[in-house]
């Protein structure tokens, strides 16, 4: 909208020299024209100047700590300060922070997003599982023990034993009729020693 703004200004008063502003024009930006002072200007912007949060990759302006105090946080929540090495204390009841923790410095870029603020234990379990059972498939495709892997490589190797005995059972030969000269002795000797 400032873009075109611009263009028709441009257009209107034939002043060619405004075009050089849109290049200028990228992201969030705005444009205060003034005849006054602008220091004062500048104090008035400086008023209402709120904070923004923070993004991917972006710089620091200025430093970022954790302020000693209440948090209001009641104390089942003291894992979110412990993930940001942030030392807490239980106090009547709600988690307070005892010392000011610098988490970021002016200058430092943005690492994380801040989705990774809202993760719960259960998204947590859930990457867990998924890189687990990823290990376990690889560990089965390529026949590989790995810890993971091992109660499925014991059950499939049961099963398949299960499934060949019936199969060898039919493949053993029935032993021929048995006589009793074969085990070193026979029924009729008795009678042949008098």
């Amino acid at each position: 909208m400032t873009k075109r703004s611009i263009r028709m200004h441009a257009e209107k008063t034939a002043n060619q020299a405004f075009l050089n502003l849109i290049p200028l024009l990228q992201e969030d930006v705005g444009l205060i024209f003034t005849k006054g002072d602008l220091k004062q200007v500048n104090e008035e912007v400086a008023k209402y100047k709120v904070g923004a949060p923070a993004r991917v990759g972006l710089v620091a302006p200025i430093d970022v700590v954790v302020p000693i105090g209440n948090t209001g946080v009641d104390p089942s929540q003291t894992s979110f300060s412990q993930v940001l090495n942030i030392p807490p204390k239980i106090n009547k009841g709600t988690v307070e922070i005892v010392t000011p923790v610098e988490l970021m410095k002016k200058g430092d870029k943005v690492v994380f997003s801040p989705v990774v603020l809202n993760l719960t234990e259960n998204d947590l379990i859930e990457k867990f599982a998924t890189g687990v059972s990823m290990v376990t498939a690889l560990s089965l495709a390529i026949s590989y023990l790995a810890l993971a892997a091992a109660p499925h490589m014991l059950t499939n190797g049961y099963v398949l034993a299960v499934a060949a005995a019936p199969a060898e059972e039919e493949k053993k030969p029935e032993p021929d009729e048995e006589s009793n000269d074969d085990m070193g002795f026979s029924l009729f000797d008795y009678f042949y020693l008098y």
